[in-house]
C-alpha cells in the first residue's frame, strides 16, 4: 500500500501533548463531542484561513480521559499553504488552541514518514498510589488511587511473564478485522519517593484497552488477590477473564513514540501494514 504524499502537498509532523480530562478521546466523533483531533484540525483550518479541513493521522489514538505528553501526528498541507504559514504556524496555534492541548513542534516530515505506520514503539506510563489517605489533590487527574497496599516486587514478577510477542486477545477489546498480536517490549513498575507507583509499558503497538487491562491484572497481583503467575495464565487462555478489570483512564499517559532512522521510515511504514500471525499459527 503506497503512502506517497499527493503532488502539491507537504507532509508536516506535529509533536503535541494534552490533558485528556475534558476530551472524548483523540478521534473525531459525531454529535459534537470535544476531541483532540477535532480541536487541532479546527485550529489549523482557522490559522491558515483555509476553507478545507486537513485531516490528522496520529501515532496512537487515545481513549477518553487518557493524557499524552509525547503524541505525534502528521497532516498533509497544500504546498502554498505551508509556504505562507509555516514560519508563524506554531505561535498561531498556541494562540488558538485551548490550554489543555499544545503543539510543541512542527516541521516538514522526511520522506516515507507516517505518524502511525512508521512508529516502531509507543511508551505509556500508568501512575497509581496506594497511600491510605488517597491521591494528592494536585495530581488527582493523573494518578489512580488503589485502596489496597501494593507489592511492587510481585507485580514486576507477574509482568515478566507477559513480555514478548503474543496474542493479547485476553487483554484487548476485539475489533472486527484487527489482529490482537503485539510485541510487549517492556512492562516494569517502580515506586517513587512520593509513594506513587509508575508502570512503564512499551510495545510496537497496542490494541484497544490493552494497557489498562494489563495494569488491572497487575493490580490484582499487587494487592494479593491473585498469584504472580495468574496474568500469564490469562494471556495463554486467550479469552477475556471477568477478573481482569480495565482500570480508569486518567492514570494513563502516552509518554513517547519511537521511530527508526529516516532511511528506514518507508520500509517500516510498509511492514506495519501487514497483518501478523504467530509462528506456527494455522490458517484454518
Amino acid at each position: 500500500m503506497s503512502d506517497e504524499v499527493e503532488a502539491g502537498f507537504v507532509r508536516v509532523r506535529l509533536d503535541l501533548s494534552y490533558d485528556g480530562s475534558e476530551f472524548s478521546g483523540w478521534a473525531k466523533q459525531a454529535g459534537g463531542r470535544r476531541t483532540v483531533q477535532g480541536e487541532i484540525e479546527d485550529a489549523l483550518r482557522t490559522v491558515t484561513r483555509s476553507r478545507e479541513t486537513y485531516e490528522l493521522t496520529v501515532a496512537g489514538r487515545t481513549d477518553a480521559g487518557v493524557h499524552a505528553r509525547g503524541q505525534v501526528a502528521h497532516v498533509d498541507l497544500p504546498r502554498e499553504v505551508w509556504a505562507e504559514h509555516h514560519g508563524k504556524l506554531l505561535k498561531r496555534l498556541a494562540g488558538r488552541l485551548s490550554r489543555d492541548v499544545r503543539v510543541w513542534a512542527l516541521g516538514e516530515a522526511p520522506s516515507g514518514f507516517n505518524a502511525r505506520f512508521s512508529a516502531i514503539w509507543r511508551r505509556y506510563a500508568y501512575r497509581v498510589t496506594d497511600n491510605p489517605g488517597g491521591v494528592d489533590p494536585l495530581l488527582r487527574g493523573h494518578v489512580l488511587w488503589h485502596d489496597w497496599p501494593l507489592d511492587v516486587d510481585a507485580m514486576n514478577e507477574a509482568a515478566r511473564g507477559l513480555l514478548g510477542e503474543h496474542d493479547f486477545a485476553a487483554y484487548c477489546k476485539k475489533r472486527e478485522g484487527a489482529t490482537t498480536i503485539r510485541t510487549l517490549q517492556e512492562l516494569s513498575l517502580v515506586r517513587g519517593e512520593d509513594g506513587i507507583v509508575t508502570a512503564t509499558v512499551r510495545a510496537d503497538a497496542f490494541c484497544h484497552n490493552m494497557v489498562r487491562s494489563l495494569i488491572g491484572a497487575l493490580l490484582f497481583v499487587g494487592d494479593g488477590h491473585r498469584p504472580p503467575d495468574w496474568p500469564a495464565k490469562v494471556l495463554a487462555a486467550g479469552v477475556r477473564d471477568s477478573a481482569v478489570h480495565v482500570v480508569r483512564p486518567h492514570g494513563l499517559t502516552l509518554e513517547e513514540v519511537g521511530y527508526p532512522a529516516d532511511e528506514l521510515l518507508a520500509a517500516r511504514n510498509k511492514e506495519a501494514r501487514n497483518k501478523r500471525s504467530l509462528p506456527g499459527a494455522g490458517c484454518c
